[in-house]
């Protein structure tokens, strides 16, 4: 007889963000998600924020058996105890120096999630600072690593255009599918696109208000949600009273819980006229909620016209006007099917138990590398 198989040992993993709070938008709710669905997998899994959200953060599930993580990092990683792997997610920071440094020193394997913020837009964005701490740390440090993380094909691609010799590999986000099932959306005689998100330029809002002064659609509003950045609010509402448009489109701020749960319900079309996402978690969202979406090809969200969910257009305001003249000449009946498409669309393609799955065989992946091939680069010692 042959010895029955023994299951895998729980792999110890340290997940590391910039924030929790939902404030700080997709990453904060696709890392702590992924916290929750990596324990639910059979994973240890502690979880930090230099900020101190994760002890706090309501995007943790509640019961959830995730290990929450104070202190600094060092200090963290103390008392949770060696982990199998470090999973630091973005760039940039001072923290995410630290976690190379100390992952080095530990000799511990580190997985990097670039979290689109090595996207041509991103890395152009306060280009002069990033190229300086490119040379000073930066490179270095994404060299260290033992897998970088992507989240979609063209994120994988740009990645290795970097030619850092560390390999990448592509993971999407998980999505939660709400429970909509004694949802009512009746006619309405003012129908409501909706954004959802940070207020700050990589979002593109300057261009949607251009668009929707061009079109100006009757019989529809458009509610901008979502926290202010450097101060971007006040930009976006100016140029809404320099097109006289402040009888359609309002502003309500930061919603969370119920109330942005109600703002997905109430709205008829999401819009988000990005330069640039790595996986565009507001859309996957939108589409859980049977909204559809008009987006830009800064997105990469093909699917949207694949599978009758929505629409992608360039990042200018000229093509945004003609996207919007398309959606909104629809009938409430049309946008509701395609809305029902993205439905299915991410209920089928992005479980949470799946991304686990796959997260966990890429952190076997980067013990195995970092196990076969210590690679620390001579000319960055």
């Amino acid at each position: 007889m042959h010895p029955r198989p023994q299951p895998d040992p729980a792999l110890k993993i340290f997940l590391s963000g910039t924030s929790l709070l939902t404030a700080y938008g997709g990453p904060a709710y696709s890392v702590s998600r992924l916290a929750a669905a990596l324990v639910a997998e059979g994973a240890d899994v502690g979880l930090w924020a230099p900020d101190g959200s994760a002890m706090t953060s309501p995007l943790v599930l509640s019961g959830s058996r995730v290990t929450r993580l104070g202190g600094s990092l060092g200090e963290a990683i103390g008392r949770f105890g060696r982990p199998d792997v470090l999973h630091d997610n973005g760039l940039w920071r001072r923290h995410n120096h630290e976690s190379a440094t100390i992952a080095a020193r530990l000799k511990i394997p580190r997985v990097v999630s670039s979290r689109g913020m090595l996207e041509p837009w991103a890395l152009d964005h306060k280009g002069f600072k990033k190229r300086i701490a490119w040379r000073l740390y930066q490179k270095r440090d994404l060299v260290r690593a033992s897998v970088i993380h992507a989240t979609t094909e063209r994120e994988t691609e740009n990645l290795e255009r970097l030619e850092l010799g560390v390999p990448v590999r592509a993971v999407a986000n998980g999505v939660d599918l709400p429970d909509l099932s004694s949802v009512e959306r009746p006619e309405k005689a003012l129908r409501t696109a909706l954004f959802l998100g940070r207020i700050y330029p990589v979002k593109g809002l300057p261009m949607l208000i251009d668009a929707w002064a061009k079109v100006r659609p009757y019989g529809w509003r458009l509610m901008i949600a979502g926290p202010d950045e450097a101060g971007h609010r006040a930009e976006i509402q100016q140029a809404v009273h320099a097109q006289s448009l402040g009888d359609v489109v309002s502003f309500s701020g930061q919603v969370d819980g119920e109330e942005k749960r109600r703002a997905m319900i109430d709205a008829d079309l999401f819009v988000l006229p990005t330069h640039s996402e790595s996986f565009g978690m507001a859309i996957a969202e939108a589409l859980a909620y049977g909204l559809p979406v008009l987006t830009t090809t800064g997105a990469p969200w093909p699917l949207l016209s694949e599978r009758n969910c929505g629409w992608r257009v360039a990042p200018r305001a000229d093509a945004l006007a003609k996207g919007l003249r398309t959606a909104t000449s629809l009938s409430s009946a049309t946008l509701r099917s395609m809305g029902a498409n993205g439905r299915k669309l991410v209920g089928n393609a992005f479980q949470w138990n799946e991304v686990a799955r796959q997260m966990l065989a890429l952190y076997r992946t980067a013990i195995e590398i970092a196990s076969a091939k210590p690679r620390v680069a001579a000319e960055y010692e």
